[in-house]
């Protein structure tokens, strides 16, 4: 077998392991060492103009686990089993004359940022003509969409290191927000929720996958 076949295989045998973990044995905890690398292949992610209209929280207050516990049912086998539990916010309102886009064009990008460059020009344009980004609620949803690019790549690269994790959306939103605005967590001005995950060791076999047949699934424009 040549190596590139290899290579296919232990890829695709990774995505045969990973499944949305639903109970998480508690005694068992990630070394700090692989969890960074997992937030680090967060922190490479792309994102459109490479604006990453994202924050991660990671979770360690258990008061904070608890409260959260009524109004995020979909988190519960998380909150009380996973070694690590992270929400993940969208940015509000980003556009090319926001804070955030002349923070990354300047202190990340190390070019110098003006509302009437081609580049701030363009984006807007691309915003507003090509995917009707006009209201606050358009804007957080094209943010959010941003911020499930890193999901992929954690979940990915915690099941290359043997860990298990599940994608999480089973939660009040407007309560959750609330609840970390109240707690001075999150200022809602500038982020919403978009997303939480579990990561830690499983407590239960792994299911057959059933997925449909890539025929379903996959065509050629020729």
């Amino acid at each position: 077998m040549t190596d590139q076949a290899e290579l296919r295989n232990e890829i695709l045998n990774v995505y045969q392991k990973r499944f949305a973990t639903k109970a998480f044995d508690p005694t068992k905890k990630i070394a700090e060492e692989d969890w960074m690398t997992i937030m680090e292949a967060a922190r490479l992610s792309p994102s459109s103009f490479g604006y990453e209209p994202w924050k991660f929280l990671l979770v360690e207050s258990q008061k904070v686990k608890d409260d959260l516990q009524e109004i995020a049912w979909g988190a519960r086998n998380s909150l009380n089993g996973a070694s690590h539990f992270l929400i993940v916010l969208a940015r509000k309102n980003l556009t090319g004359n926001s804070s955030h886009v002349k923070h990354m064009v300047e202190d990340v990008f190390g070019v110098p940022y003006s509302e009437t460059s081609p580049q701030t020009i363009f984006f807007n344009n691309f915003q507003k003509d090509d995917f009707g980004l006009t209201d606050e609620r358009s804007l957080f949803d094209w943010a959010s969409k941003q911020t499930y690019i890193p999901l992929a790549n954690m979940m990915t690269t915690a099941a290359y290191l043997g860990i298990d994790s599940v994608p999480i959306e089973g939660f009040n939103k407007e309560a959750v927000e609330n609840y970390l605005s109240e707690k001075n967590i999150i200022d809602l001005d500038e982020f919403g929720v978009s997303y939480m995950a579990g990561f830690g060791y499983r407590a239960q076999e792994v299911p057959e996958k059933k997925r449909q047949n890539m025929s379903d699934i996959y065509d050629v424009i020729k």
